[in-house]
């Protein structure tokens, strides 16, 4: 039965990515995939190994790479890489709460009519000079030496083991007060961390401000065009897009959204 169940599953062993909504637990999309392959495949496979990556909490959105069955051995390989991920962040300046986000106790209002983009965008160049400075510092790499060069050319430079948070990149995309929005490119973090780095943009510019929606749109090789939303969150459209990646995959060409069935 086990060496039936294996062959039964091979079809849809691999590694996609869903768009995880927020206000919603990972693992609660994670159980939901594994309960649509298990309902294809009859009640005599009651189980499958789905694992979840690099993960976004519960009031994150975003992109969730998710590893099927011998998928889950790519999907640890990805999460030990030293790979990027991107994040929209809207932020919201005249108030700073207790956990940093919309969601939490008021512990401090601010006026904010001084800030403009031009200042937060020095803010932000001042941020990421001092990211900077910390990734070569946890490189461990000569910044002397012409590999440390060729390195920063390719974007190949990046923490050796356990680093802090690092933010690679940091641009402003919106900015009608008190709304902002954010995108940046990081390492290591943690939705809270970026929630952080919100309230410590405001202090920088003698306001305050909170973090009210974090969104993740590519974590390594996976990006938002080619997540499955929940409607798509079918065993159908889960064997399909693992199987377009796999095929991207093996033929080193960039991966296009898959077309939805």
């Amino acid at each position: 039965m086990a060496i039936r169940a294996i062959r039964k599953f091979r079809w849809v062993e691999g590694l996609f990515c869903v768009y995880k909504p927020p206000g919603v637990h990972w693992k609660l999309v994670r159980d939901r995939i594994e309960t649509c392959i298990l309902e294809v495949r009859g009640p005599e496979f009651r189980r499958i190994k789905v694992g979840v990556g690099h993960r976004l909490d519960a009031s994150s959105s975003g992109v969730l790479v998710i590893g099927v069955g011998r998928g889950n051995k790519p999907l640890n390989d990805l999460y030990q890489m030293c790979c990027t991920r991107d994040y929209t962040l809207e932020g919201e300046f005249g108030f700073a709460t207790d956990n940093f986000s919309r969601t939490g106790r008021i512990v401090e209002r601010s006026t904010y009519d001084h800030v403009t983009q031009d200042k937060l965008e020095k803010v932000l160049a001042m941020l990421q000079q001092a990211n900077q400075k910390a990734l070569l510092i946890h490189s461990n790499v000569d910044m002397r030496s012409q590999e440390a060069y060729e390195m920063a050319v390719t974007g190949e430079l990046g923490p050796q083991g356990k680093s802090p948070p690092i933010l690679t990149g940091l641009r402003v995309t919106g900015f009608q007060p008190p709304f902002f929005t954010l995108e940046l490119q990081c390492l290591n973090e943690t939705q809270r961390y970026l929630r952080k780095v919100v309230h410590e943009i405001g202090l920088e510019l003698r306001s305050t401000a909170s973090c009210t929606a974090v969104r993740r749109t590519r974590d390594g090789p996976f990006t938002v065009d080619q997540a499955l939303t929940r409607g798509q969150w079918t065993a159908a459209q889960v064997a399909l897009t693992i199987q377009h990646y796999n095929n991207s995959k093996r033929q080193s060409r960039p991966l296009p959204a898959p077309a939805a069935l």
